[in-house]
């Protein structure tokens, strides 16, 4: 598991759009000892940056025959670079938010003040407690307090940053501010609950074709999106009045090929066998054709 990686700043507004273009150009950029001249940031910046990019799924790591470390753009990020590459839209904050939540590497305190921590709200100083007990429980090596500290600040500055400032010079926006998943006051940390709208119709639907495909299933209930680790519950901390309605309006746009059964028993949610990307893809292409 990663701690620390982030080397205490949390994701800029701009940082992945630099990250894809000079990655797209250099495969070995995050390798060359001048990148921080040339993309405009401090070195430990650029490091920070590789992180976000890698732990947000834009861009992946990989070995040449060599040996050597390099990176690609990933589907994900070209449909960020193609369409939305300012991450206006909602949709793109929130599955930046999936892919960095979706696993404990490298996004360790993510995943686990997502999928794993329940309370939804708690004073700071109780937080870094809570998280330091998880990790020596689930950790072989000994992690220094100062790294699990710095990652329980990245996680609240990442959410919150930029966010009722009354000077908007004053502190650098996060791009994930706008999911309203975190608030912060007073040394009181709140895990929200936001609406569907703010998570964005899309971004759910991705969420459930791409858990579907990679855990070989066809259907879910109301009480797995709520519950299960990497869905809208968990993920999202949605409500389940809030799971109910975004069903209820996927199903009723036919083009998704959801099927929401309601029953007195159990309510079935049938998902169609569609590749996540693809989806997203066309969703996006949408978006653009209505603004033109």
């Amino acid at each position: 598991m990663g701690y620390g990686q982030h080397q205490s700043f949390y994701l800029r507004d701009r940082w992945l759009p630099k990250a894809i273009k000079e990655i797209s150009s250099d495969e070995r950029f995050f390798y060359n000892k001048q990148a921080f001249e040339k993309i405009g940031l401090g070195k430990n910046m650029v490091q920070s940056l590789r992180y976000w990019a890698v732990a947000t799924n834009v861009i992946e790591e990989e070995f040449s025959k060599e040996r050597q470390k390099f990176h690609h753009v990933t589907d994900f990020g070209q449909l960020l670079n193609k369409y939305d590459k300012s991450l206006q839209l909602n949709d793109s904050a929130a599955l930046i938010h999936y892919f960095l939540s979706k696993q404990k590497e490298p996004g360790t305190v993510f995943n686990w003040f997502f999928n794993e921590y329940s309370q939804n709200v708690t004073s700071k100083d109780e937080l870094l407690n809570q998280y330091k007990i998880w990790v020596e429980k689930n950790e072989n090596k000994t992690v220094s307090f100062n790294s699990l500290k710095k990652d329980i600040d990245c996680l609240i500055k990442l959410y919150t940053a930029g966010l009722n400032s009354e000077d908007p010079e004053e502190v650098i926006q996060s791009p994930l501010n706008k999911l309203n998943l975190l608030k912060e006051k007073k040394n009181i940390v709140l895990k929200n609950s936001p609406t569907y709208e703010e998570i964005g119709l899309d971004a759910l639907m991705f969420v459930l074709l791409d858990y579907c495909i990679n855990n070989e299933v066809e259907a879910l209930t109301v009480d797995q999106i709520y519950e299960v680790k990497g869905l809208w519950g968990k993920t999202y901390n949605l409500s389940r009045v809030q799971i109910v309605t975004a069903l209820e309006l996927l199903s009723f746009n036919k083009r998704n090929g959801i099927k929401f059964v309601r029953t007195n028993q159990l309510d079935t949610v049938q998902v169609p066998k569609l590749n996540p990307i693809k989806f997203l893809e066309n969703q996006f292409q949408r978006k653009i054709e209505a603004l033109v």
